[in-house]
Order: structure tokens, then C-alpha cells, then sequence
């Protein structure tokens, strides 16, 4: 698991990440066995889908989209939540490491090395203030493109 998903697991929860393979139907749109009528047994003369006069073939609904299924998470509540019994958590807002403290994640220099590899940031030399002023940024923008509720404020 990469830091940034870890990040997201701790934010969004397990039970909100996307299914392996979410956002459609297995089926491309046909229809399935399920999905198609049964044997006429009305002794009505059979419908035009039950004769073959060319009606539609029968599809099931799409699938609902992982991101749609569910309202967006509110980031800046979750984090104020789990910072409340931490004495407020530090500066998370604003500073990276204060934020990875907060998630009980890895708050070290070669993890946010690894982080600003993920995340394609190149601000600064490595464990800069400009770097992690930079990843900060990068952190809130990702966990708003992912689904999460996040302030103008906090994304720089």
C-alpha cells in the first residue's frame, strides 16, 4: 500500500474505498440470463419481446459509480474528529508532518520522500519547508480529486 493510499484509508475509511473493479457492470451492457423474460406461461399470445419482432434487448441498470454511490467525505471534519483527542493534533492544516502524526502514519523524511515520489512534487530539497509546504498542498488537492470534501482553504 502506497503512503498516499494510506492516507486515503485512514481519511475515508475502509468501508468507503472503491471495490476492485468498481464503476460498471461485469456484463458490457448485455443482457443476462437473469435479466431476460421467462417462458410465456400466461396462454396470452405472446408479447413482441416473447415473438422476437425486434424489440430492445433487455440490459440491467448500470452499476452506480463508486464516487457517486455515497456523498463525498468530509476531510477537514474527519481530521478535526480525529484530532480532538489528541489535543487538537498539531498544525494539520497546514504542515504535513503534523497531518501523517495525526493518521499514526510513518512522519519521517524517507517517507515523505516517498510521498513526494507518489505524488510527482519536486518543490525544494528534500525534507524543505517549501517541499512540505508543497506535499501538504498536494495531500489535500488528491483527497479532493478522490472523493473527499475538501476547503479551498487547505488546498493552497
Amino acid at each position: 500500500m502506497t503512503l498516499f493510499s494510506s492516507i486515503m484509508h485512514k481519511v475515508f475509511g475502509a468501508s468507503n474505498a472503491p471495490p476492485p473493479g468498481a464503476g460498471g457492470s461485469s456484463t458490457g451492457g448485455l443482457a443476462t440470463a437473469a435479466s431476460m423474460p421467462g417462458p410465456n406461461t400466461t396462454g396470452l399470445p405472446p408479447g413482441p419481446a416473447e415473438a422476437g419482432m425486434g424489440a430492445a434487448p433487455i440490459s440491467p441498470p448500470p452499476l452506480p459509480d463508486a464516487a457517486t454511490a455515497s456523498a463525498p467525505v468530509d476531510v477537514e471534519a474527519v481530521l478535526t474528529e480525529l484530532a480532538a483527542p489528541k489535543g487538537g493534533g498539531g498544525n494539520w492544516q497546514a504542515s504535513i508532518v503534523d497531518l501523517l502524526k495525526l493518521l499514526d502514519l510513518d512522519s519521517g523524511l524517507a517517507a515523505r520522500k516517498t510521498l513526494a515520489e507518489e505524488l510527482n512534487i519536486h518543490a525544494g530539497a528534500d525534507g524543505s519547508a517549501e517541499q512540505n509546504m508543497a506535499l501538504s498542498r498536494a495531500v489535500w488537492q488528491e483527497l479532493a480529486r478522490n472523493g473527499g470534501h475538501v476547503p479551498e482553504s487547505l488546498k493552497g
